[in-house]
């Protein structure tokens, strides 16, 4: 074979012969794409885009897509399909001291998948719920009595109370264990399931799957643009989006959340990304791959914006109009005006007139403070955009069973496509250094692993799951992965050696990587992730974890109760920072102990008399 500063072929004495490949280009750039735009792309960058100012987030989100996201992208793309393996045998083969790097990648794709699928099962319970009519969560159900609604659902609103208590059945805190939810066990079931059959049998089933999983959620996407520009304040929401306020580029968090999303979004470090392109035929243009990958992330995350933040805007329009016509009642009761006296477009003019002919009377009322402005900024991220603001506000929509069984499929065909990288990046190390059993089949050691995943994953189904995922998501999916793309950079550019992996991509692709490449590999990307590490470790350290949780007998119910997390679940979230990239350390040590240990053995058993001359017979 045609070699350039070439890439280690053989683990062990085995050489890497057979290796399945995917059908065609278009195929692996979906399944590619699909791994990258994931649920954050739908409930992460919206809500960083309304509390940050708009249009303002896209400069900081510009800067680190260019800067950290896409270098680090190619490099993922280009060493796996150098080397053609998974994780743990790309850096072994860079150097053997490097393998606790791969190991890092796949327990942080393992433990992400654990509570990944268990968002998908959420999903699939609200699925299951949006074929009702009405749909479920439109009304708060009746006490047992038959008098009244139930005072929980009263307190707070009916598309809450149906998240927390009918779907969740919440604990009051996170020390409280509660017991397994039986529709959730099932749920989260059917979900591993459905990956199960869409993973059977590698990227084989993954690429025919790849196709309606990858391209449905555009098309879904598209309906949700058409019909929320035309729903009643879809154009407060959309001037709320794109209106620049340059303030809050002031502000470093803004910068450091921008440098994460764009990390995060893109799925680096997870080591599926490497898996997927170690299945390229070697000579393959991994460069315009990147490219590709990186900006149609990006391009999603904008697009999906504009349905959202006008769904957003009819949310808030709708709530504004419901505050004035609340106290329009109150003011044509206690005034005793006649009805249709005071009417949307009078309210203003009235409650002027009345503050200042009876500003004790209209005191007393305790009219509601009615401001779009302030509706439009009540923001919500993650599950809190998907199960609580966009059902809130599909209830309002003509067809709103239509609407919600759209979205749902969307939220499980985002999910779906990100769980396929998740767990490529557990099984193709695990394959590649041979550690399944010759007589097991792949099938079944899958099986074995998608049912390890929900065995453990059933905490997320007890009454406190919510809380554990939430940790999971914000220790799991942070501090490490950050951790394994400072080493994997600096494995690529110091210890594999930059010329040397310059030589490689100019085989693969025909061309030598310009001086952007250069430049963001060697300094801009690794300083990036270091500062933004560092920034990340010194905030969260000044300040002590906290909570929401959801407790009905909470004096300001129905606000969510801000705990602090007991001393035992710290530790365990300090765990989940420590323990996935602990094995980078250790097997560099171990690596380093077997070396010296040969050395040593190998001066004991020299022996002394063998650089002795011979002496022949006398």
């Amino acid at each position: 074979m045609e070699t350039a500063g070439s890439a280690v072929q053989v683990l062990g004495s085995k050489e890497i012969t057979e290796r399945p490949k995917w059908d065609n280009k278009v195929q692996y750039l979906l399944t590619c794409i699909g791994f990258a735009v994931g649920l954050g792309n739908v409930w992460r960058f919206p809500y960083l885009c309304q509390i940050y100012g708009g249009g303002a987030f896209l400069i900081p989100y510009v800067l680190a897509l260019v800067f950290e996201g896409l270098p680090l992208l190619y490099m993922e793309l280009a060493i796996g399909q150098r080397i053609r393996m998974g994780s743990i045998g790309v850096w072994n083969s860079i150097s053997p001291y490097l393998g606790g790097l791969g190991v890092a990648s796949l327990i942080v794709s393992f433990l992400i998948g654990l509570f990944y699928n268990m968002i998908l099962a959420w999903i699939l319970w609200y699925f299951f719920h949006s074929f009702q009519n009405p749909l479920p969560w439109r009304n708060c159900p009746v006490n047992s009595n038959l008098t009244g609604y139930i005072s929980e659902c009263e307190k707070s609103s009916s598309v809450n109370y149906f998240w927390y208590r009918e779907t969740l059945n919440v604990t009051p805190n996170i020390e409280t264990s509660g017991s397994l939810q039986w529709w959730l066990v099932l749920c989260l079931a059917t979900a591993w399931c459905l990956v199960y059959i869409c993973f059977i049998r590698g990227i084989e089933t993954i690429g025919k799957a790849i196709y309606v999983t990858a391209t449905f959620p555009y098309v879904v996407l598209t309906i949700f643009l058409i019909r929320a520009l035309t729903l009643s304040g879809a154009a407060d929401g959309l001037v709320y989006l794109f209106t620049p306020n340059w303030e809050t580029l002031k502000n470093p968090k803004v910068w450091l959340d921008a440098a994460t999303q764009i990390f995060f979004s893109l799925s680096l470090a997870f080591g599926g990304l490497i898996a997927f392109s170690s299945y390229n035929p070697q000579k393959n243009n991994c460069e315009s791959d990147a490219l590709i990958v990186g900006c149609v992330n990006s391009f999603t995350s904008i697009y999906a914006s504009i349905p959202i933040f006008a769904i957003l805007g009819f949310k808030a329009n709708t709530n504004y109009i419901n505050c004035q016509k609340g106290n329009i009642l109150k003011l044509t009761n206690a005034f005793n005006i006649g009805d249709e006296n005071i009417t949307l477009e009078t309210y203003d003019d009235w409650l002027n007139h009345l503050n200042m002919t009876d500003p004790l009377e209209v005191e007393s009322l305790n009219l509601m403070t009615c401001n779009l402005q302030t509706f439009l900024h009540q923001s919500a991220s993650g599950t809190g955009l998907a199960f609580i603001v966009f059902t809130e506000a599909v209830i309002n929509m003509p067809g709103s069973q239509v609407w919600a069984v759209l979205f749902f499929v969307m939220l499980f065909s985002l999910g779906l496509t990100s769980m396929f990288g998740s767990l490529e990046g557990v099984l193709t190390p695990l394959l590649d250094l041979h550690m399944v059993p010759s007589w097991m089949p792949k099938e079944f050691f899958t099986g074995l692993i998608c049912l390890t995943s929900f065995t453990v994953g059933l905490i997320f189904t007890l009454g406190s799951g919510n809380y554990w995922l939430e940790i999971f998501n914000n220790y799991v999916g942070s501090v490490p992965l950050l951790i394994i793309a400072f080493f994997e950079i600096i494995s690529v550019v110091y210890i594999y050696g930059i010329n040397r992996f310059n030589d490689d991509i100019e085989w693969m692709t025909g061309r030598r990587p310009n001086i952007y490449w250069q430049a963001t590999w060697c300094f801009i990307s690794p300083f990036m992730l270091l500062v933004v590490f560092v920034t990340y470790v010194v905030i969260e350290a000044e300040k002590q974890p906290t909570y929401n949780a959801w407790n009905p007998d909470y004096v300001h119910f129905p606000l969510a109760e801000v705990l602090q997390y007991p001393q035992w679940v710290y530790v365990i979230c300090v765990l989940l920072c420590v323990l996935p990239v602990i094995s980078i350390p250790l097997v560099a040590l171990y690596k380093l102990i077997c070396f010296l240990r040969k050395r040593i053995m190998d001066r004991h058993s020299q022996n002394p008399y063998e650089n002795e001359p011979t002496h022949g017979d006398l």
